[in-house]
């Protein structure tokens, strides 16, 4: 019951988090975790128990780096392989040395080989732990790559060190000989157990998925289960574990490109959500587990006359000076060998390139994985007696870790500032315009007669979008655009609650039409408050307060609705609304109510309060989709259509995604890229099938 209780706090204490840092941006959220972990940690009926450490590394490590391996852009990986390797290996093991031996000189009473294990649990970087600073801060494409692939790579080789270190110091022993050997014989064959693990993976996916035996919830739990087994299977066979974790990460790919129709993008979208919760729980935790442990450490280090306390926190600082020297040292070394791209001369000392040495250095900060190691630091050695210093070393290591992060959180953001975000909507929106005119191409090939009436307004639909895309691409400012649209929404809402308002108070109205009244602008104010609610404008603590009572709101009506339909039916099923009659009043109500939206534009276009071009675009906008409505009237028509369009769309996705990947493999985009645009389509063809 304890445990239970425990996990039940910490999964709290991170969701908790994620509602936090909503409200502070520009404190990262691995900071605001640790916080609430040191807070939970002071509640007296917080459960204290002590987990096993070999638990961290199987329940933490593994998915987490399976994860980093399987989403990593291996294009960039590969381009950027002569950076994040020297980084990733030689600058991991020389952390290792330089802070054990350093420790172990300053510190003496800390064992060398505890030092070392010290030394390696520093040497892997948490790319994870800047990502809240991605709106604050930004990374070239080739920075991005080696931290990437610097952290991947630098966990396996920071948990070979580290367990050889602990071996050594429980031991008390140490073998050269035999540790080359067993690394030579765990680093190959952990990669190799994952490389054909992963071959072997993709064959059996293909294979159920021809054979039509693959569900959503079978691929999904295999996806969840085979890192843990891949893992458990390499260390049973006393290889590298993690190894095996990277290289199975690298090696499978479950078909992630969509291709196989809507039922493969639904999964990959359950997929990605599921792997996005899990990856978000399993760092929080981590963290808040770090918070939980401060208090801990500190209280145990506090209490210990033979440690002075100013000491302590001089050796964090020292450690964390050192690991920041080493870092910046081995990155700008490493840049020597590059020549600048304009004048072709090697460029130490310039600005630029001190500048760029800092964002590295900055933008490795420690995090789950040095964590994660320290708690797997045993409580005892070979003689029973009690492990050297734990507690003491795994303060400095959370020390460390928190100096880090607050140096990425606050320095960061001066140094690489985040770049324009207009900039990037105008260069995504271009590559989008040309995927869809390909798409229209494709779309334009396949008609004949027989399928002119469906497939022509899907073509249309694609033109609307790109005609709407390339009007925005010049001069738009997406964020005074969205107030405009957020504004509009408004309007909208504000004639639909007229509506709703006269139609209550009008007893003159035929009872049932007046019901048909009621139920369409109901139902509109949903879809209007839901429109709202998903609105992507600036976040404020108003627009927070807001969106919950909007939620609570649109939650009021629909139980309304519920309890109204239920009654109607149960008092008298002939009394019940009929839908055809609904969908004649909604659609006559939601063409009245972008009419009065219409009009509103066409009198904001003439004062000073938006831009006019903004005003225009929405105008055409909002004019496309009263047309479309306004086609829709003959119910009949339309039913007999709908179908043919519905299987058009289907096909049309497909046709997309096709071409996302050829652009991929051709080069003209990158892989982020092609995931955005992959995640586009993805939420299209399910939203697709949700109106059948």
């Amino acid at each position: 019951m304890p445990i239970f209780e425990l996990i039940l706090c910490i999964l709290g204490a991170v969701v908790l988090s994620s509602f936090i840092s909503r409200f502070i941006p520009k404190i990262s959220t691995p900071l605001v975790q640790i916080a609430l972990g040191v807070v939970l940690a002071f509640l007296p009926t917080f459960p204290h128990i002590k987990l096993d450490p070999e638990l961290f590394m199987v329940l933490f490590i593994a998915p987490l780096l399976y994860l980093e391996a399987h989403e990593i852009d291996k294009r960039m990986l590969f381009k950027t392989l002569k950076f994040s390797l020297p980084m990733a290996i030689g600058l991991a093991f020389g952390t290792m040395a330089v802070v054990g031996l350093m420790l172990h000189a300053v510190w003496p009473v800390i064992p060398l080989a505890a030092a070392f294990a010290l030394g390696a649990a520093l040497g892997p970087t948490d790319a994870v732990a800047v990502s809240s600073l991605s709106s604050e801060a930004s990374f070239t494409k080739q920075q991005s790559g080696i931290l990437t692939g610097e952290s991947l790579f630098n966990d396996a080789s920071g948990v070979i060190g580290f367990q050889f270190s602990i071996l050594a110091a429980v031991t008390g022993s140490f073998s050269m000989a035999n540790a080359t050997k067993d690394f030579v014989i765990s680093f190959f064959g952990g990669v190799a157990l994952g490389i054909v693990a992963g071959v072997i993976a993709n064959g059996v996916f293909t294979l159920v998925r021809r054979l039509g035996w693959e569900t959503m919830t079978t691929r999904i739990l295999m996806e969840l289960f085979l890192p843990f087994l891949v893992f458990l299977g390499a260390e049973g066979f006393h290889i590298s574990g993690i190894l095996a974790v990277v290289a199975f990460g690298l090696t499978v790919h479950f078909d992630l490109n969509g291709i196989g129709g809507p039922n493969v993008a639904r999964t990959n979208i359950v997929s990605n959500s599921v792997w996005t919760v899990l990856s978000f729980a399993l760092n929080g935790t981590v963290f808040i587990l770090l918070g939980l442990q401060l208090p801990d450490a500190m209280r145990a280090s506090w209490l210990n006359h033979n440690v002075r306390n100013v000491e302590l926190v001089g050796i964090i600082l020292l450690v964390t000076l050192v690991v920041i020297a080493i870092r910046f040292l081995w990155v700008w070394l490493i840049a020597a060998p590059t020549r600048d791209p304009e004048s072709g001369k090697r460029a130490l000392l310039k600005p630029r390139s001190l500048r760029d040495a800092m964002v590295m250095t900055f933008g490795g900060p420690k995090g789950t994985i040095t964590l994660s190691l320290m708690f797997t630091i045993p409580y005892t050695v070979a003689s029973g007696a009690a492990f050297p210093m734990r507690d003491e070393l795994i303060f400095i290591a959370a020390g460390v870790i928190v100096l880090t992060l607050l140096l990425a959180n606050f320095m960061l953001p001066l140094i690489a500032p985040a770049e324009d975000t207009d900039k990037e909507f105008g260069k995504l929106t271009e590559i989008t315009i040309e995927e869809l005119t390909r798409t229209v191409q494709e779309l334009t090939n396949r008609v004949n007669d027989d399928n002119r009436h469906a497939i022509l307004p899907v073509i249309d639909s694609y033109n609307n979008r790109i005609a709407r895309l390339r009007q925005r691409i010049s001069m738009f400012d997406s964020q005074e655009f969205e107030t405009l649209r957020i504004d509009a929404l408004h309007w909208e809402k504000e004639y639909v609650h007229k509506r709703l308002d006269e139609a209550r108070a009008d007893t003159q109205m035929d009872k049932h039409h007046r019901e048909l009244q009621i139920e369409a602008c109901e139902r509109m104010l949903d879809q209007i408050m839901n429109a709202l609610r998903h609105a992507s404008n600036k976040k404020t603590h108003y627009r927070a307060v807001s969106q919950i009572r909007g939620r609570v709101h649109g939650l009021r009506h629909q139980l309304i609705m519920a309890v109204r339909r239920a009654h109607s039916k149960f008092r008298n099923s002939d009394s019940a609304l009929n839908e055809n009659e609904i969908y004649y009043y909604l659609r006559s109500t939601q063409i009245s109510a972008l009419d009065s939206v219409i009009t509103r534009l066409y009198q904001e276009m003439q004062g000073d309060t938006y831009k006019h071009e903004y005003c225009a675009l929405l105008l055409r906008d909002y004019q496309r989709a009263r047309a479309e409505l306004a086609s829709r009237n003959d119910i009949k028509t339309a039913a007999k259509i709908a179908p043919q369009i519905s299987e058009v769309k289907h096909e049309s996705y497909s046709i997309e995604l096709s071409i996302i990947q050829e652009m991929l493999e051709s080069g003209e985009i990158s892989r982020s890229q092609a995931k955005q645009l992959r995640s586009n389509v993805y939420v299209m063809q399910v939203d697709a099938e949700a109106e059948l």
